[in-house]
Order: C-alpha cells, then sequence, then structure tokens
C-alpha cells in the first residue's frame, strides 16, 4: 500500500508537516489544493501539484461506471431517532456522507436532536464514538445522561466515548475540525460529528454587508472540510443554524435560514423545525437528493423524541 513517504517530492520533514496539518492519507492530499499544501508544508506549488497528481493516480481517482458508483451507497449508514414519524421522513435516519443541516428557531429543537443522535450513534455498537463541537455553550451532560439511560446504555460510558470542545470564534471552529481530521486518521471508530451551531460565530464576527463576502468564503471552505470527513470516513455530519425574520415576506412562514446559498448547497439534507400545536414540534424535509418534500409532528420528551 501506498504511504506518503512514497510519493515524489515527500520527505520525512514534508510528511510530519503535512501529518500536523491533518493530511496525513492519500485521499485528504487528492482533495486538497496545490496553495493548501504548498503553504501547509512550505512547498512550491508545482511540488505540491505533483504530490496531488501522484496521490490521485495511487487512488485511481476519476470516471467509473454507474453501476459501480451506485455500490458505494452500499456503504451508507443511518442514524435513527428512535422517532418512526421523524426516521420515515428520512427514509431510515440521518445518512452517513452526507452534511445534514437543521434549521429553525430558538426553541424548535435542533440542540435535542444533537445530543439525541449522539447519544443514538453510541448505542449501535459498543466501540462507536461522537464528537460534539459547542459553539453556543449548548452542550449539557445532564441530556446525555438522559437520552443514555432510555437507550440501556451506561450514562458514564456514554459521556466517555462522546468529544467535546468549545469553540470561541470562527478560526478556533475551523482549527477543530483540523483537529478533528487528525483524530480519525487514528482512529477511525467516530461515528458522527455535531456542531451546534453551524453559523453562529460566523453571524457575530462579520456584521455588515461589507463583511458578507469574506464571511460567505469562509463558511464555504468550513463546509467543504465538513463534507470531505463525512465522505472519506463515512461519518454522519449534523450541523445545526439558526435563522432569521424575512422583512420582505407577506405570505407563509417568513423564517429564513442563515448562511443562504452556501450553506444550502453544501449541505446534502436540510431539515426546518419549528414548535408545532399543542406541545408538538413541526419538522419538514426541505431539501434532499433523493426523497420528496415531507414533514412530521413528534414531541420531545426526557427520553427523546415520541411520535404524537
Amino acid at each position: 500500500m501506498t504511504e506518503l513517504k512514497d510519493l515524489p517530492g515527500v520527505g520525512p520533514a514534508t510528511v510530519t508537516k503535512l501529518e500536523d496539518a491533518g493530511l496525513g492519507s492519500l485521499m485528504s492530499l487528492a482533495v486538497s489544493s496545490p496553495t493548501e499544501i504548498s503553504t501547509v508544508a512550505g512547498l512550491s506549488e508545482s511540488v505540491a501539484r505533483k504530490i496531488i497528481k501522484a496521490a490521485r493516480t495511487n487512488l485511481k481517482l476519476g470516471f467509473e461506471k454507474a453501476t459501480d458508483y451506485a455500490h458505494k451507497r452500499d456503504k451508507i449508514k443511518k442514524i435513527g431517532t428512535g422517532c418512526v414519524a421523524y426516521d420515515e421522513m428520512l427514509n431510515g435516519g440521518f445518512e452517513s456522507g452526507a452534511i445534514s443541516e437543521v434549521y429553525g428557531q430558538y426553541g424548535s429543537g435542533k440542540t435535542q436532536l444533537s445530543h439525541l443522535l449522539v447519544v443514538r450513534a453510541l448505542i449501535e455498537h459498543k466501540d462507536n464514538k461522537a464528537i460534539f463541537i459547542d459553539t453556543e455553550n449548548t452542550f449539557r451532560s445532564d441530556r446525555i445522561t438522559d437520552f443514555a439511560n432510555a437507550n440501556g446504555l451506561s450514562p458514564k460510558e456514554a459521556l466517555d466515548r462522546i468529544m467535546v470542545s468549545r469553540a470561541y470564534n470562527t478560526d478556533h471552529q475551523m482549527l477543530l475540525i483540523d483537529e478533528v481530521e487528525k483524530m480519525l486518521q487514528t482512529d477511525n471508530s467516530y461515528r458522527i460529528i455535531v456542531v451546534d451551531s453551524l453559523t453562529s460565530h460566523f453571524r457575530s464576527e462579520f456584521i455588515g454587508r461589507g463583511t458578507l463576502a469574506t464571511r460567505q468564503q469562509k463558511l464555504n471552505k468550513h463546509m467543504h472540510q465538513l463534507l470531505k470527513l463525512a465522505d472519506i470516513y463515512n461519518m454522519v455530519v449534523l450541523v445545526t443554524n439558526q435563522v432569521m425574520a424575512k422583512p420582505d415576506s407577506f405570505f407563509g412562514d417568513p423564517t429564513q435560514a442563515i448562511g443562504g446559498h452556501i450553506v444550502g448547497h453544501n449541505s446534502t439534507f436540510r431539515i426546518y423545525m419549528r414548535p408545532g400545536k399543542a406541545g408538538s414540534v413541526f419538522a419538514k424535509l426541505v431539501d434532499s437528493p433523493n426523497l420528496p418534500q415531507s414533514d412530521c409532528n413528534f414531541l420531545i420528551t426526557k427520553d427523546g423524541f415520541q411520535d404524537v
């Protein structure tokens, strides 16, 4: 099997620099840009291009028959919520190898879903682990305890298998994804990455129209990092998102997700959640590459999500 040190132009010092930057696999090199590699490894862009080309050649990246490509779907895994209506809406649950965005106003259950899916990922297999990136001080161990008890899992064991980090700004948030990639290169038992919420820091740091382009470029790069991890390591990536009201909306729900088209196009699945009637929560599958738009109502209880 070809290793980094076997690629042309990659010596021991370069290997160390690439691994420190989270580019320790052929696939991570193959999907990187020459600028990114030249920056982290101190190489010229021409040498970086040769390294990328060699990595792609070894991995045999390129076109293949659609029938062969379709077999990759056999590796897709799903994490369900345990709520029949919600899981039916998603044809079984949240897919691996994709970014699922859940957006809605405060109190709509986004953070509850984040905690629930983390625990649901752990009960699938005794070796499964989870990663939770907290940008709004929302992670609560007592909620993990509730869901763990409801699913027959030891709360202490559950908490020991969840890696949590608090992100304090956008740079820190993006740096944590680099750290995640390093973790995955040595331990591929992590089943899910949760970012709660995706846009909180981007929204607070980039204020006004003059900073919009910079914000969107940075957000775009961040989501591409997440999608790469989802694809390479076959993980479920769940991001929650804040919303804003559209002042020019006269009919229907005026709620709109933060991040515009950048978040919309980079998210494989988009789910909108809002408080429903009689204490229930309404969820709608807004966008999916293979599923029709649909919706459901459910209840959030101490033990998890339940059908109405």
